[in-house]
């Protein structure tokens, strides 16, 4: 990076936000672009079409240690700050959990939640740099609410929500808030993937989909880009400075309704 395109970068805020590649991922990088942000970007999965021609977009299975190091490495390169990060990245295992192996079970630790504690730390310089900043991290319904067969992602997104608290506690001296979302049901790749679980006799998206929408007060799934509204609600500060520590259900009503109803 030369020194003009330094300077421009240093006056414009700067988001990193991991599972980019995602349905909510790719709605919050478009939603925080459009408002000027410079977005860093973190997945797995390749860059995708559309990412902005002027971010940076890192492929890295953040799970591991050594990935998360150079993750942060290239992103101090990029950008000497961060106004916000979200931790959005996902895997989720669906099935028994007396059938959920180790491997899986750390697997799924690795990406929702290890990853969440390993990165924090290094992000904390970058947020720090400009007298504070603002963390998102995306837990799940799953974390206060959840059902049959996704014991291990239930599990990483309620610690995700506990871990959510003890960082605002601990990073408030430094200015930094740290706030949760919790989607309900969103149209996404990840919710359609669950729906296909080896059932020969299974229904259609469309009728699972409509299935999922009927238990909700809203009688709907949400849109990737309306969590993407949520989560830049709660990085703005000009929005939400006095909120830190919390968690923000946002699931079309699913959880106030009685199971009894």
């Amino acid at each position: 990076m030369n020194e003009v395109e330094r300077n421009m970068t240093e006056n414009k805020k700067t988001l990193l936000i991991t599972g980019a590649a995602g349905g909510v991922g790719q709605a919050t990088v478009a939603y925080f672009n459009q408002r000027g942000f410079g977005v860093i970007g973190v997945d797995r999965s390749p860059v995708y079409p559309g990412f902005p021609m002027d971010g940076l977009y890192i492929q890295a299975d953040i799970s591991l240690q050594e990935n998360l190091e150079m993750i942060y490495k290239k992103a101090a390169d990029f950008s000497p700050s961060l106004d916000v990060l979200v931790n959005n990245a996902a895997y989720q295992v669906t099935k028994p959990l007396l059938e959920t192996s180790l491997e899986e079970w750390d697997a799924v630790m690795g990406s929702n939640l290890r990853s969440v504690f390993l990165g924090v730390k290094l992000a904390h310089p970058l947020l720090k740099a400009k007298a504070g900043g603002a963390i998102v991290n995306v837990s799940s319904v799953h974390a206060v609410a959840t059902s049959a067969n996704i014991a291990s992602y239930a599990a990483s997104k309620g610690g995700l929500l506990a871990l959510t608290r003890a960082m605002a506690i601990e990073f408030a001296p430094d200015n930094i808030r740290v706030n949760a979302v919790l989607p309900g049901a969103v149209d996404t790749p990840m919710l359609r993937a669950g729906f296909h679980r080896g059932r020969l006799d299974e229904p259609s998206e469309e009728a699972q989909l409509a299935a999922l929408a009927a238990k909700t007060v809203n009688g709907r799934v949400a849109n990737p880009e309306e969590i993407a509204s949520v989560i830049y609600f709660l990085a703005d500060n000009s929005a939400s400075s006095f909120i830190t520590g919390q968690g923000l259900v946002v699931d079309g009503g699913a959880t106030c309704r009685l199971s009894t109803e």
